[in-house]
């Protein structure tokens, strides 16, 4: 397994990428903003996303997940159901 810290936003929030160094499938934890560079990142690492996974619903946390998950066609798992309404 392998990380990276993905900082975003002007106030640099912590967004990781993590991913299995044989298969290259990846999740993205708390994507508060940037989907572009985010993507880019991504992108560049050549790894495939296959989940977005959200520790809580503050917006720097879930700023970019809904945006995210249509890109890479995935699921979103979290945040808590009373906090589901910031991704809509």
């Amino acid at each position: 397994m392998k990380y990276e810290i993905l900082p975003v936003t002007a106030f640099n929030q912590n967004c990781s990428l993590i991913w299995c160094e044989r298969t290259y499938q990846a999740a993205l934890v708390d994507p508060g903003g940037e989907a572009d560079k985010l993507i880019a990142a991504i992108n560049h690492k050549k790894v495939t996303i296959s989940k977005i996974l959200l520790t809580h619903g503050h917006l720097d946390h879930v700023g970019a997940a809904a945006q995210l998950a249509e890109h890479f066609q995935v699921l979103i798992h979290g945040p808590a159901a009373e906090d589901r309404f910031l991704l809509e």
